[in-house]
């Protein structure tokens, strides 16, 4: 039997409104909605079940930025929802757990502060989600903006046995790009993880949803973003897709 692959439509939030970025460049967005609770009302009415949030902003300024559109949000929606961007401390984590939040996606403090995350992971198990954000092999940090010299590889390793939720694995050179995902990166991180994979970054049409859905067992899902804002992905379609 084949298993089912579950779908993240994409809020990131910048300066209040509903955006889409090109390879991850702040300069480069495009509005969707300048009201991201009633884009995640219409994601909720679509029948999907989870929704993928990132405060832009936050991101780059370490601490949350669009915290008021990420209430409005919760308030808003029955859906689960999971947010990432500029969360760097547990008093963030128990801010938006509190909130509703189903679990929290860990990026830049994964690499910068593994003590923190650690801590996060004990905490909440099951909760925590490690968000993998890389170009050209190598993770990225602080909105995409900090170059390390770690792998996907090696950061995933590092976290393997503490109760981490999943894995966000992005490729930020086909983010917004609708460029088709990394099919054969996203495969090669989900062969060693003992996380779940979730595929980011480049989903431009049904193609590669099924793609995903049979290229390997660890990869629990994808997020959709720009495909579903420019119509080039019907949600009912794709929800059928990934069963």
């Amino acid at each position: 039997m084949t298993k089912s692959l579950t779908l993240y439509p994409a809020i990131d939030l910048k300066g209040g409104e509903c955006v889409r970025l090109l390879h991850g460049r702040m300069e480069d967005s495009t509005v969707y909605n300048t009201d991201p609770a009633s884009q995640a009302a219409a994601f909720e009415a679509s029948g999907f079940n989870w929704v993928h949030i990132v405060d832009l902003d936050g991101a780059f300024a370490g601490a949350a930025v669009n915290g008021e559109a990420v209430d409005a949000i919760l308030k808003r929606i029955s859906l689960k929802a999971q947010l990432g961007g500029g969360v760097r401390d547990l008093a963030a984590v128990e801010r938006w757990l509190e909130a509703g939040m189903a679990r929290v996606i860990l990026g830049t403090a994964a690499v910068n502060d593994p003590e923190f995350v650690t801590e996060a992971c004990k905490r909440y198990p099951g909760r925590i989600v490690l968000g993998v954000d890389a170009r050209d092999g190598r993770v990225k940090t602080d909105g995409w903006d900090g170059d390390t010299e770690t792998s996907p590889a090696d950061l995933v390793k590092r976290y393997a046995d503490q109760g981490v939720a999943a894995v966000v694995y992005t490729d930020i050179s086909r983010d917004g790009a609708l460029a088709g995902v990394n099919l054969e990166a996203t495969a090669a991180l989900a062969d060693v993880s003992a996380i779940p994979v979730i595929a980011s970054g480049g989903v431009a049409s049904l193609d590669d949803i099924k793609a995903l859905k049979t290229a390997h067992d660890n990869i629990e899902g994808v997020i959709i973003g720009r495909a579903l804002y420019d119509g080039r992905i019907d949600p009912a379609e794709a929800i059928a897709a990934a069963r």
